[in-house]
């Protein structure tokens, strides 16, 4: 059961670290003169940085439950 859990860990970080390299990345790719110009794809971009941030939040959260439950079966 502890191999099962620790597996789920490790694999919500990586899911943590492909959203938040994936939201870092649709911040790079907006840029000045498309935020204050309103430019057609700044909405877009905006919308994929929320997306990719909001999952990060996501899988973190599900995460610290999974070391939570961890730690409740270990105790």
């Amino acid at each position: 059961m502890n191999v099962l859990i620790v597996l789920l860990i490790v694999g919500l970080s990586l899911m943590v670290v492909v959203s938040l390299v994936r939201g870092v990345i649709a911040f790079l790719q907006t840029t000045k003169m498309d935020l204050e110009n309103g430019g057609t794809n700044s909405a877009e971009l905006q919308m994929r940085q929320n997306k990719a941030m909001m999952s990060r939040i996501k899988y973190q959260a599900l995460a610290i439950v999974a070391v939570l439950v961890l730690l409740a079966i270990n105790s």
